[in-house]
């Protein structure tokens, strides 16, 4: 990345982080991708309860590897199915820190995430203790309807092929708005505001992360 735009990204996340903050949550921006896993493990403390959505992000980062790593008392997602799976979902929500990413934020602070099965939504709004978000600088969008766009036209389409989901989107690139039994969007949630100040904390980061 050329020096004039790693600044310019820089100073865009600094405004994003002062809206966050703006809105009762917490922000930090790291230049670079490999310093969020020794950023997230000074954090949080060790043996505490973590838990994670689906993330490409904290994969990328080595997130999902600390977190699995021993360290932690991690609500393991991968390692379980059927009914256990649906319990450990309702686990999370007694969980010291839940990790994950954003489909979108916008210029005044706002969180905007989509989700099929909604666990992750359901866990970033409500239940443990603080939540973690880790984005990169491709997340920024200036408002909602720009949002809304980057989920249609990125993150929703991408994300069925990673799942192997059988939904026009996968085929055709874009979203169309479908009915199908895969749909991965199915719940949508606009976070404006935290209620508990600095509950909900993001962590943007200056390189272009996840979906």
């Amino acid at each position: 990345m050329h020096s004039a735009v790693a600044d310019n990204t820089e100073r865009r996340a600094r405004r994003v982080i002062e809206a966050l903050k703006a809105n009762n949550m917490e922000g930090w921006y790291l230049p670079r991708a490999d310093q969020v896993r020794d950023f997230v493990a000074q954090l949080i403390p060790a043996g505490a309860t973590v838990a994670n959505g689906g993330s490409m992000t904290l994969a990328e980062t080595g997130v999902m590897d600390l977190l699995a790593g021993g360290g932690y008392n991690f609500l393991d997602r991968s390692k379980v199915s059927g009914e256990a799976l649906d319990r450990l979902y309702r686990q999370v929500f007694s969980a010291d820190w839940y990790l994950a990413s954003a489909n979108a934020i916008t210029e005044a602070g706002e969180i905007y995430n989509v989700d099929g099965n909604s666990n992750r939504v359901a866990a970033i709004t409500f239940g443990p203790k603080n939540v973690l978000l880790v984005a990169g600088c491709n997340k920024i969008v200036k408002d909602l309807a720009a949002a809304k766009d980057r989920v249609e036209a990125i993150a929703a389409p991408a994300n069925t092929v990673r799942l192997s989901c059988a939904t026009p989107c996968a085929a055709t690139g874009r979203c169309e708005h479908c009915h199908s039994p895969a749909r991965i969007c199915c719940t949508t949630t606009i976070h404006s505001f935290q209620r508990v100040p600095g509950r909900i904390k993001v962590l943007l980061v200056g390189e272009p992360l996840g979906f």
